[in-house]
Parts: structure tokens; C-alpha cells; sequence
């Protein structure tokens, strides 16, 4: 997805890694609708999942969607999380989280989404985002109609 927002430069889309818990599921239950989505755009972006997997439910709440879950040791979860956008080409990567461990990550990809929703949101990753939503759908709105995104972000 091309994306030319006024005031900043132009950039081209290709990889969305969320987080799990807090981000597309609550409690370790995959939100109803998030499969349905990925799906529908995953002949256009590449979908990670990064996760400890606190609860362990990650791989079988995903076995139905078209997205790479990555497992990450309980321990430097942020570094983990880093390491794993810088692996991908960072210019190119949209990443969404609510945690913690979630803010170095949303600091380095081209665009950082902070999502509060039933989890809470730290408010030291809320700083190191562009841009804060209240659902996972509006992200997937942002997607479908990037005219919504760039209106949010341009100058």
C-alpha cells in the first residue's frame, strides 16, 4: 500500500506486525472478526503475530488465519519485539500494540499504532506512537481506506 501523507515522506506498506494480548485478542481469545480481516488483506500485507503467548492459546486461536505467529522468550519482550521489526524492512512495516513491551516496536516502524482497548494501554508506548485507536477494526479501516490514515497524519 503507497501511502503519500503531506509533510512527510511517501511510503510503501508491505508488513503489519500486532501484538497479541491487548491487541487482536483480550485474554488470550482471538477477537471475533480479526481472522475474517487478515484474511480479506493478506494478498496485500504480509501479517506477523509477536507474542510471549502468556496464555498459550496464540497458535490454535490462529490456526484459520494467514498470518506468521512468532513465539518470543517471557524475558527482554521489547528487544524481542525490536529485533524482529528490524529483521523486516522497518520503512515498510506498520506495527500495533497496547503494552510495555510493544513501544520500542511501534517506535520504529514507519508507523507505530497504540490501541486502547478492554487491556489498558501504557502510556509509555502511547509517546512512542503516531497514532492511537480504540478498536482493531479501525485499524483495519485505516487499511481498507488509507485516506483515513493519511488525514490523520498528515501536517
Amino acid at each position: 500500500m503507497n501511502i503519500n501523507i503531506p509533510g512527510r515522506d511517501s511510503f510503501d506498506i508491505k508488513n503489519i506486525v500486532f501484538d497479541y494480548n491487548g491487541t487482536i485478542a483480550i485474554d488470550g481469545k482471538l477477537i471475533d472478526g480479526v481472522t475474517e480481516n487478515i484474511n480479506e488483506l493478506s494478498n496485500i500485507f504480509n501479517f506477523y503475530v509477536i507474542t510471549a503467548d502468556t496464555f498459550g492459546t496464540v497458535k490454535n486461536e490462529l490456526k484459520n488465519t494467514n498470518c506468521e505467529v512468532i513465539t518470543i522468550s517471557k524475558n527482554l519482550q521489547d528487544i524481542s519485539k525490536l529485533d524482529f521489526i528490524n529483521s523486516l524492512d522497518k520503512n515498510k512495516t506498520l506495527s500495533v500494540g497496547n503494552g510495555r513491551n510493544d513501544k520500542l516496536m511501534l517506535k520504529q516502524s514507519i508507523i507505530g499504532i497504540a490501541i486502547l482497548q478492554d487491556e489498558g494501554l501504557c502510556t509509555e508506548t502511547l509517546l512512542n506512537s503516531d497514532v492511537l485507536i480504540k478498536s482493531i477494526f479501525d485499524l483495519f479501516s485505516f487499511l481498507k481506506k488509507p485516506n483515513k490514515l493519511i488525514a490523520t497524519l498528515r501536517n
